[in-house]
């Protein structure tokens, strides 16, 4: 026998009685989109970490109204800032500039959250999991120190793209980023495994630290790739200035490339390999560390 305020928590789905206090169907959860709208610009820095899939899957929407947020140093209830539509699913959709709000999907492990507008530093932090997709520009560290899951950034993204945070020797450790348009200083620093790809140009400082991993840069990048870079790979499509401590080492298709390029096929992005299309200039360093690490440059046929 349920008690009086658990019968409000029931719902009906395919034709049996669902408590949500027991495991729920996934195609419960997939059914149940909870939809987000700002109807209140945050006047300051909105720290929303409760906007996850992880944590509105087990809750109803009077519980996600009434969960927790910082404008700045002060609680608020998310309700105060989101009309919020559904429950106890771990598929989220956001409506609204969210320039100012930030860890919106940090350190999630399922589900997927889709963003129609722009959104404030530290999206997908620590991720294990899931996806995130944004049609808008992001603040900065996208994905910093992520560990799985995929992040696609339909606009431009910040600094510190899946890099580590300050005084941590490891950033991004695996998973996807696809930046469409440009990106700020330090994409991948310090990165371990993963995979970052930058649609637009990359500004100072791609790879800075790098231990592994790769990172394709379709636009180039501006000054400083690979700085201090101890392993992983550098694609760049574009040519761009290198520093000295990185020595010429051949030119060559690599094979791996083959297989980097299928993937990338997925996701939409056209990477070149073919001999009859050209070769990669490839350079080793960053010989000051010293380091393993390899930038290829690709050189089309002319």
């Amino acid at each position: 026998m349920l008690a009086a305020g658990e019968i409000e928590r029931l719902q009906i789905t395919g034709g049996t009685i669902y408590d949500p206090a027991n495991a729920i169907p996934e195609s419960f959860i997939r059914m149940n989109r909870i939809k987000l709208t700002l109807k209140k610009s945050p006047t300051v820095v909105l720290e929303a970490e409760v906007i996850t899939p992880d944590y509105f899957l087990e809750r109803s929407n009077e519980e996600i109204c009434t969960s927790v947020v910082y404008h700045g140093k002060r609680e608020k209830r998310l309700d105060e800032f989101f009309d919020v539509e559904g429950e106890y699913s771990d598929c989220i959709e956001i409506h609204g500039d969210l320039h100012r709000v930030r860890h919106v999907g940090r350190a999630m492990t399922r589900g997927e959250v889709i963003i129609h507008g722009d959104v404030g530093m530290h999206l997908g932090a620590l991720m294990n999991g899931g996806g995130i997709e944004v049609f808008g520009n992001t603040g900065d560290w996208v994905g910093g120190e992520m560990k799985k899951g995929k992040i696609h950034i339909h606009g431009d993204a910040g600094q510190q793209v899946g890099a580590a945070y300050r005084g941590s020797m490891v950033g991004m450790k695996g998973g996807t980023i696809l930046v469409d348009g440009n990106a700020g200083i330090e994409v991948g620093m310090r990165m371990r495994r993963g995979m970052i790809v930058i649609g637009g140009t990359a500004r100072d400082f791609a790879g800075l630290q790098m231990k592994g991993g790769t990172i394709v840069l379709c636009g180039g990048a501006e000054i400083r790739t690979g700085a201090w870079m101890q392993r992983g790979t550098i694609i760049s499509l574009k040519d761009i200035a290198l520093m000295p401590t990185f020595a010429e080492s051949g030119i060559y298709n690599p094979t791996f490339l083959n297989v980097y390029s299928r993937h990338l096929n997925t996701l939409g992005i056209q990477l070149p390999f073919a001999e009859v299309d050209g070769r990669y200039r490839r350079y080793s360093g960053d010989q000051g560390v010293p380091g393993k690490g390899e930038i290829l440059i690709w050189e089309p046929v002319v």
